[in-house]
């Protein structure tokens, strides 16, 4: 299976995403486990409930960055025609920042709760089209 130009231009720039997942992973892990990362941090005193959106945060992001480069190569797949596979395209890793800021977001302000909410109508945009594109080219 090849991949065209624009799924590979998509899934690329998606990648590069992954170092600032893992920065997150790392800083997380930090907090966790000393208190602190460095001298920045220290002292940082969070709630149970903004920890446990800083866990949903750093995991949605690894998953749905993942999701999002898997939906570039399914995209491929489909014949839809070029604006709806790059709406989908872009639709795609665009949620997995939202849902993952969101969550990061919410933990000190209820006002992120629609970056929430632009992160699933966005994932809903590229898995409806995606699908809907995969089940036409059957």
């Amino acid at each position: 299976m090849t991949m065209s130009r624009d799924a590979k231009l998509m899934a690329g720039i998606t990648i590069l995403v992954v170092p600032t997942i893992m920065y997150g992973g790392w800083t997380l892990l930090g907090i966790l486990t000393q208190g602190s990362v460095d001298a920045a941090v220290k002292g940082l005193n969070l709630t149970e409930t903004q920890w446990a959106l800083w866990r949903a945060g750093h995991a949605h992001a690894g998953v749905w960055t993942i999701f999002s480069i898997l939906l570039q190569i399914l995209l491929d797949s489909t014949r839809s025609s070029a604006a709806v596979m790059w709406l989908a395209g872009i639709c795609a890793p665009l949620s997995a920042v939202a849902l993952s800021g969101g969550f990061f977001g919410l933990a000190f302000s209820p006002s992120f709760r629609l970056v929430l909410y632009l992160g699933i109508c966005t994932l809903l945009i590229a898995l409806l089209k995606t699908a809907i594109g995969l089940l036409r080219s059957r």
